[in-house]
């Protein structure tokens, strides 16, 4: 009970320093704000957890956090010690496909067999819908070659590990989850490099045996070992299937951290064009995903489920991507931006449809 007055007590210190925050911008004392605005997150962060509702936002409190800290001290993020951590992004992304690696086995891929047409509609518009939003965006707002680029890789990636976690957390079909996001994932190399040639190269040059390559490398090669683990040693890594979505959001959490604290000079000046085609491109994710699953006469839970899937992507693999390119700060700008983003609405969007159970009855 003390615990619990204690958090709650910080949640409202979170309040009046977010309120000191604003004062000592405004008064000019900008050390002192950015001083506070640490404190700020800290009580924040810890005060959530007084809340059953708010703790479910998590996640997203700590993507935000990032994002602001990488913002206020850049140069503290991206070089520790005179290491430059942007040369961490993809043994990260490696880190986090070997992790979903060993919590996969054949049963996810047999669901392609219980379930293929929630399946194939989830995957196939995962993969339609999302790069032809970006192309729009792209076509309809004056960015630069290498940012449009970004854009359009956000659109190419598969869904990512957090499609998973909202689908749980809102009480949708997580078995239909799941093997899409491992069917997506799997195709990935394939896939994406053959949409980035096809739509991004009208910005800049794609090199698709190098793409293939790359993703392979970055995403199909930890995987398959995170798989073969899982085969091996099976119930013996419970304790490693417990601990790496922990590791996952923890490592994808940095990933948003350095692409900010990057490209903070860029975000300066598009950051908010960014941020407006960000909320329109995932929120035409889910819009399109749930209706078009609806007219294919899904039922409304895996409809749910396959909006989240077509909403949310793989913004850590965008970003490594973009790294592997060498335009991290460029190209991997709208990823880190769609990425902090995607958190915030999944959260409100899981939170929203777990109050309001649905049944599985199939549409007329």
């Amino acid at each position: 009970m003390k615990i619990q007055k204690l958090l709650q007590a910080l949640l409202w210190l979170s309040l009046l320093t977010l309120l000191g925050v604003i004062l000592l911008v405004q008064l000019g004392y900008e050390m002192e704000a950015k001083a506070m605005t640490i404190i700020f997150f800290i009580f924040l962060l810890a005060g959530i957890n007084s809340s059953k509702f708010l703790k479910g936002f998590s996640y997203t409190i700590w993507v935000i956090a990032a994002a602001a800290l990488s913002m206020i001290f850049p140069s503290s993020i991206t070089n520790i010690g005179g290491f430059n951590t942007e040369n961490l992004i993809v043994p990260l992304i490696q880190l986090i496909m070997f992790g979903m690696g060993t919590t996969m086995g054949i049963k996810d891929f047999s669901g392609v067999l219980k379930m293929p047409k929630g399946v194939i509609i989830g995957v196939g518009l995962h993969f339609t819908f999302m790069p032809l939003i970006a192309l729009l965006l792209t076509s309809t707002m004056n960015f630069t070659p290498e940012i449009a680029a970004g854009i359009v890789l956000i659109g190419c990636v598969p869904c990512g590990v957090s499609s998973n976690i909202l689908n749980f957390l809102s009480k949708g079909n997580l078995a239909l989850s799941i093997t899409i996001t491992s069917i997506a994932t799997l195709i990935s190399p394939i896939v994406t490099p053959f949409l980035m040639q096809q739509i991004a190269g009208q910005f800049i040059p794609i090199d698709l045996p190098s793409m293939i390559l790359s993703i392979s490398k970055m995403i199909f090669a930890p995987l398959i070992a995170g798989i073969v683990f899982n085969k091996i040693f099976g119930n013996r890594s419970a304790w490693l299937n417990a601990t790496m979505p922990l590791v996952a959001m923890g490592a994808n959490v940095f990933i948003i951290a350095v692409i900010v604290a990057a490209g903070r000079e860029s975000l300066l000046t598009i950051g908010l064009l960014l941020f407006v085609a960000a909320i329109i491109h995932n929120a035409m994710g889910f819009i399109l995903g749930y209706w078009a699953s609806r007219l294919l006469r899904m039922n409304k839970r895996d409809s749910r489920t396959i909006a989240i899937e077509v909403g949310l992507q793989n913004g850590g693999m965008a970003a490594g991507i973009a790294f592997e390119l060498g335009r991290a700060a460029t190209m991997g700008l709208y990823p880190a931006i769609f990425g902090t983003w995607m958190d915030i609405s999944g959260s409100f969007l899981a939170n929203w449809w777990r109050k309001e159970p649905v049944d599985d009855t199939i549409p007329e």
